[in-house]
């Protein structure tokens, strides 16, 4: 009876087997028993429980399944030493950023493939390494993010950087430097900032994208990720203003910051056939600059007209010479990247009165004769471009420093003899002296509202600074004529020594 009972019960759990256990074993491998990843690693085993399986992804693509990740670490501890030690001191060799390890519950034992793993991961480079990382934001949020080889490297290259615009005194002293107060003639420096928010930390960069130079840096802060430079060739007789005039209205500065490797000052004699780039900084911050300039401002003398029954009509006799006046200014200045944004007045002393002029008239109120001693056409003017800075340049480019876009004024009294447009001069003007002697207003805005025949005085406005025709900025073209023959209006005409050159 007893053995009878025994063949009961293992008949009994025979059955069980093969309709539950054997039915659970066959759904497990109905499952997932075909090879998996990049390798189709083969299922060598199942088991009753779930073991941790590392996955390793590129992506959304398996990889394959580590037995072992110790022995990745020490494969990116190799590869590090090997072959960025050297140019990345102090710092680690971790997964590319799409490549990621998980951790899986899993009841199938995989085939060892951990070298091909390895292997794949070696020659595909899939590595990232721990960087300095730089971070641009603004009152938006962050908008510009690069990787350096050491906080060093970015200091120097933005100090450099900076250097362009700024005397790095300034920055020296720090937020503390009281600007001592201007005793002559000139400008300086007196704060600078950075609107932007820079914030640096260490993160994970695909290698290729983290810079090991200053040089790498610096052309990053000088025009961002993806510059796209235009170059100019220099002509026989160019000078780097003309170079700037004949490319954007660049100034003569400009020029020279972004040719820094070739120009070390705005009068330097440029190499005919050189290369030099003519596309100005596009960088992702703003290095604001405030600026005093003290300098002597003209006052221009004005001219009194007395009848005098005596004179014949038409006859006109001086009988006091005018003198033009000087006052001292200081102008607050503010920069930004190099270009001048603005200029205000912050303080004045006359240091001279001016003494104005007293011709006596026959008949005439508004005399239509030339004093012979000229005014600037603009306000706050400033030469961008003077006589002959390309070849073929006959007059003097002119513009108002703090109105880029301000008021033409007739230079001396006469009659409006030209209003007219042409394609390289666009919008421009000619006024006849009549002493022999004419000016010339080129690259209007419009077309004076004056008409042809209007008895002008000096100072009287004929119209608005422009870059009509052809021309690269916002400026007047000034020329003094003996009669249709040009003159280089700076050859004692214009007091040009009294202005700055850009």
């Amino acid at each position: 009876m007893k053995k009878v009972l025994t063949v009961l019960i293992c008949l009994a759990a025979s059955v069980f087997i093969v309709l539950f256990t054997g039915g659970y074993l066959k759904e497990k491998t109905d499952a997932g028993t075909d090879p998996i990843g990049m390798f189709s690693q083969e299922v060598t085993n199942i088991s009753d429980k779930p073991h941790t399986a590392y996955m390793l992804y590129e992506g959304n693509d398996l990889i394959g399944v580590l037995r072992n990740t110790r022995s990745l670490d020490d494969m990116l501890e190799s590869v590090y030493a090997e072959r960025y030690e050297d140019d990345f001191p102090d710092s680690r060799l971790a997964l590319g950023n799409d490549v990621y390890l998980t951790e899986e519950d899993s009841y199938f034992t995989y085939e060892n493939m951990d070298q091909k793993i390895l292997d794949y991961i070696d020659e595909n480079r899939l590595f990232s390494l721990e960087a300095t990382a730089i971070t641009f934001a603004d009152e938006d949020g962050p908008y510009a993010r690069i990787f350096v080889s050491s906080q060093n490297i970015y200091e120097t290259a933005m100090n450099t950087y900076i250097s362009y615009f700024v005397d790095m005194s300034v920055i020296a002293s720090g937020s503390g430097y009281n600007a001592p107060a201007l005793t002559t003639y000139g400008s300086r420096d007196t704060s600078v900032t950075i609107p932007q928010t820079i914030t640096i930390s260490r993160d994970y960069a695909p290698i290729e994208e983290i810079r090991r130079t200053e040089y790498e840096v610096l052309e990053y802060l000088k025009y961002g990720d993806d510059p796209q430079l235009e170059y100019y060739t220099v002509q026989e007789f160019d000078t780097v203003a003309g170079v700037g005039a004949k490319n954007h209205g660049l100034s003569a500065t400009q020029v020279m910051n972004i040719n820094r490797d070739k120009i070390s000052s705005v009068d330097q004699v440029l190499k005919e056939g050189d290369e030099l780039c003519v596309t100005y900084f596009t960088p992702p911050i703003d290095i604001i600059v405030e600026k005093d300039n003290f300098r002597q401002v003209p006052v221009y003398f004005e001219t009194a007209y007395v009848e005098d029954a005596n004179l014949l009509l038409g006859e006109r006799e001086v009988r006091q010479d005018g003198m033009n006046g000087a006052r001292n200014v200081l102008y607050a200045e503010k920069w930004i990247n190099g270009v001048l944004i603005n200029g205000t007045e912050k303080s004045s002393v006359m240091i001279q009165e001016p003494q104005s002029e007293v011709i006596a008239l026959g008949t005439q109120q508004f005399p239509d004769i030339g004093t012979g001693v000229y005014r600037f056409p603009v306000e706050n003017p400033a030469i961008s471009c003077p006589w002959g800075c390309y070849y073929g340049h006959n007059g003097t480019d002119i513009v108002n420093q703090y109105d880029r876009w301000g008021d033409v004024y007739a230079s001396d009294n006469g009659v409006i003899e030209v209003n007219s447009y042409h394609p390289i001069s666009g919008n421009y003007v000619i006024i006849n002296h009549n002493n022999g002697y004419k000016t010339y207003y080129g690259h209007m805005r419009e077309l004076s509202e004056l008409p042809v025949g209007t008895v002008v005085t000096k100072g009287q406005m004929l119209g608005h600074i422009g870059m009509t025709g052809l021309a690269t900025g916002p400026h007047v073209h000034f020329m003094v004529q003996i009669g249709d023959e040009p003159v280089n209006a700076c050859d004692g005409y214009l007091d040009c020594d009294s202005v700055p050159y850009q």
